[in-house]
């Protein structure tokens, strides 16, 4: 499998590790693998665009970003557990 260095944020790091260490997830590769495959479809669904847009760009405003689509997940995913 094709290896990719990419930097986070602590606080990301920290979710990802507590993903892994509460046993939702075996590793944190596979945290990421989901998370691309959800930005993926995402953008398959046209729910995001391709290319970043400037907050204040008055054609974004239908558009969610990612953080907003992982909140909805973890939102759903603990309203069924």
């Amino acid at each position: 499998m094709p290896m990719v260095t990419v930097s986070i944020s602590p606080l990301q790091a920290a979710g990802i590790r507590a993903a892994v260490d509460t046993g939702t997830y075996a590793s944190s590769s596979e945290v990421v693998r989901e998370a691309l495959r959800m930005w993926d479809a995402a953008r398959k669904r046209s729910d995001v665009c391709d290319v970043p847009i400037a907050a204040n760009d008055e054609t974004n405003r239908g558009g969610r970003c990612v953080a907003d689509m992982f909140a909805d997940y973890e939102a759903e995913t603990h309203t069924h557990n």
